[in-house]
């Protein structure tokens, strides 16, 4: 049984939760306090960081590894791209989303940074959304007419932007009608915890 230490308001642990229940993975949640940490997580993972998962004698930690790890360990449905380059291009994007959204994002889970950086953070993620958007114009998901890893990377961001205080203009449509085909999706419910489900109305 696979063991996901998983904050249960987390985005990079709502990323796990997601993938693991795409898979229709058997697997326990244990919440964990984000600012009251047990120190277990800290034994299980230098960084003390959540999500870690527990597999037997493996331990991982950082939710792109991890997701990797699933998707190979439970190959259907596969979420990463079988063809080598399309693979490639996936771990680029994904590199990108961390770079130039997920960076940002770190600001906006800190209690302790102040409002002036948070106000930028929110700038710029609402700028890199809206450069993505028209890819929605005439593809289903992120890499065309099949759902994968790169759409379950941005979805908890997606899901917290009202919580965060992100604006999006109008131009952004089309991201937030990409938005709600992947909320709909019963995996992406599945994956929410109670905390989850009310940031968004």
């Amino acid at each position: 049984m696979m063991v996901l230490y998983s904050g249960s308001t987390d985005p990079f642990s709502h990323r796990c939760r997601f993938v693991l229940h795409e898979k229709g993975c058997d697997f326990d949640v244990n919440d964990v306090d984000l600012y009251n940490k047990p120190p277990e997580i800290d034994a299980m993972n230098p960084y003390g960081e959540v999500p870690i998962l527990i597999e037997r004698d493996l331990t991982l930690y950082q939710s792109t590894i991890i997701n990797e790890y699933i998707d190979e360990r439970f190959p259907h449905p596969q979420l990463m791209p079988a063809d080598p380059i399309m693979r490639a291009r996936a771990r680029l994007f994904i590199y990108t989303f961390e770079r130039e959204l997920f960076s940002f994002v770190r600001v906006l889970e800190n209690r302790n940074e102040t409002e002036k950086r948070k106000s930028i953070a929110r700038r710029q993620i609402s700028q890199q959304l809206t450069q993505i958007a028209p890819i929605f114009d005439k593809n289903t998901y992120l890499m065309g007419t099949d759902f994968t890893m790169l759409d379950i990377t941005i979805a908890p961001l997606l899901w917290r932007l009202g919580y965060y205080g992100i604006d999006l203009p109008k131009s952004a449509t089309p991201l937030l009608k990409y938005a709600e085909r992947v909320f709909a999706r019963p995996a992406f419910i599945e994956s929410m915890t109670p905390s989850e489900k009310v940031m968004r109305r």
